[in-house]
Formats: structure tokens, C-alpha cells, sequence
């Protein structure tokens, strides 16, 4: 974890840390609820989450089912590089069906997600656009079977 990572995590008192629990078990709580529980008022808590929001500790939104709209084919891409991770990183960030995109250390440079709506397009992406940037490698697909577990509620530990 970097090091700004850590201090932003560290600043948070625990009535900020409770905010930020309550909203991750439940997105649409209502700030007078989420004050009830942590003993502060309705527009104390909208503070709380305008600043938490505005200092990118956090963000509110609506995680949908891929397969239910649509996308049947989700996939982990793995990417070898020979140039610069980051600057293949960015350009990977700029695709649409990419919805992750993560720098790593051991096999792999570079990890992506993609949700496309079926192989057709899962194909395309790899052949066309990934492996069409300039310094990519190799890209191997890792695609998705069964999705068995998908939380975002990790809490601020």
C-alpha cells in the first residue's frame, strides 16, 4: 500500500469509518438513518460524505449485474509489456469494455477486466485493440465461468 494510501486511510476517525461502513452495506441509507447510528445530525453526516466523496476516499454508486444487461462474457486479461506499463495502463483505461485496469508485479505487467456482450466481442477487444497497442507482448484471457462472490463492503479495517 503506498504511502499516501495509508495516511488518507489513517485520518479517518471512526465516526468518518462508521459512514463509511454504513454506506457500503447499504448505498441509498438515508443520512438522517446513518446519523442515527452514528450520533451525529442529518447535515452533519451529508458533510461527512461531501468531504469523504471530494477527498476520493470514497465513492457512491450503483453496482449492476453484467449478465442481466446483457454483457455474457466477462473476462481477467493478463498483459505482458515491453515498454511502459503505465503509459499501456492508460490507454487500456480508455477502452469502454474495460472496466479494470491494475499495474502488477510477477507474470504479468498489467491486469484488465472486461465485460463485452459475448466471445464475438471479447475476441475483438484482445485482437483489435489490446494487442494493437504499441508495447503489449501478449495478452491471455482468463475468461469467466461462474461468478460466485463480488462484495465491495471490506470496511475500512
Amino acid at each position: 500500500m503506498s504511502k499516501t494510501l495509508r495516511t488518507r486511510r489513517s485520518q479517518l476517525d471512526e465516526t468518518s469509518k462508521l459512514i463509511v461502513e454504513e454506506l457500503q452495506h447499504d448505498g441509498r441509507k438515508s443520512y438522517a438513518e446513518i446519523g442515527k447510528v452514528v450520533g451525529l445530525s442529518e447535515a452533519a453526516v451529508r458533510q461527512r460524505v461531501q468531504k469523504l466523496t471530494e477527498a476520493k476516499v470514497m465513492q457512491i454508486v450503483a453496482v449492476t449485474d453484467p449478465l442481466v444487461l446483457g454483457f455474457s462474457r466477462q473476462a481477467m486479461i493478463g498483459i505482458k509489456c515491453s515498454g511502459n506499463a503505465l503509459i499501456i495502463a492508460k490507454s487500456l483505461a480508455e477502452i469502454a469494455s474495460v472496466d479494470y485496469v491494475v499495474l502488477t508485479a510477477g507474470s504479468f505487467d498489467i491486469m484488465a477486466e472486461a465485460v463485452c456482450e459475448d466471445d464475438d466481442a471479447l475476441l475483438a477487444l484482445i485482437h483489435e485493440q489490446i494487442r494493437a497497442l504499441p508495447g503489449v507482448i501478449s495478452a491471455e484471457s482468463f475468461v469467466y465461468l461462474k461468478l460466485e462472490k463480488q462484495h465491495y463492503n471490506w470496511g475500512t479495517r
